[in-house]
């Protein structure tokens, strides 16, 4: 691994990091990129979402799953995308929701990073993606470091928001030990639904109110609102 670890999460990463699963994921990056293979996102932003959304800033997470595959668009955070790309399906449809929910008209981009600043932590359970090959790095040792961030969010004593669209985030979750539901006794306020793909968006996505119920959960709990204009 040759990203720096911004400064918040290193006492999480640091062991995760120095185990033999991240050391071989490391070697294995570094073959792939001296093989010739194009790697999204590149160097230098595929801890984005860390660097922008320091572990005691984090008041929402949202589980994505990996880093989109086409060029440019990888950006290190979740569902985003640069904002001189296109906009991607999953993106619009979450755009559609946003204006059904808040009246929040779409965006005429697709960079969330003003998300990212307010404490959304837009993680992706893969970090990596060789070009052209959706899920091509799963199953290679993110899914651990990934897992290590989810955890310190959730061990935290301040109640966050979890955002699991799909049942891959969802999951993901479930593997948090102590992670649930303010309807399970827990701190924590877990909004679950279909993913915001074209091919599930109809099935409970539309219609999930995701936005509003976290600000209604953030303010109930004195922790503000999130901006959620792009």
């Amino acid at each position: 691994m040759t990203e720096q670890i911004p400064e918040s999460w290193r006492p999480v990463l640091e062991p995760v990091l120095d185990s033999p699963t991240s050391r071989r994921l490391g070697g294995w990056l570094a073959a792939e990129e001296a093989a010739g293979k194009a790697v999204y996102p590149p160097r230098g932003s595929r801890l984005r979402a860390l660097e922008l959304t320091p572990l005691d800033e984090v008041r929402v997470v949202i589980l994505g799953q990996d880093p989109y595959h086409g060029p440019g668009q990888a950006m290190g955070l979740s569902f985003s995308v640069p904002q001189d790309e296109k906009i991607p399906p999953s993106l619009r449809n979450i755009y559609k929701e946003l204006e059904s929910d808040c009246g929040i008209a779409a965006a005429g981009h697709g960079d969330l990073t003003g998300w990212a600043r307010q404490g959304v932590l837009l993680l992706n359970n893969t970090l990596t993606v060789e070009a052209g090959k959706a899920a091509s790095h799963a199953g290679r040792g993110w899914d651990t470091i990934t897992d290590a961030c989810v955890a310190a969010v959730a061990a935290r004593p301040v109640p966050s928001v979890f955002i699991l669209w799909g049942s891959h985030a969802q999951a993901k979750a479930g593997r948090i030990e102590g992670l649930r539901g303010v309807g399970d006794g827990g701190r924590h306020c877990l909004i679950a639904s279909p993913h915001p793909s074209p091919l599930s968006a109809h099935r409970g996505f539309f219609g999930s109110r995701p936005f509003s119920r976290t600000n209604a959960f953030l303010k109930t709990h004195g922790r503000g609102r999130i901006d959620w204009r792009v």
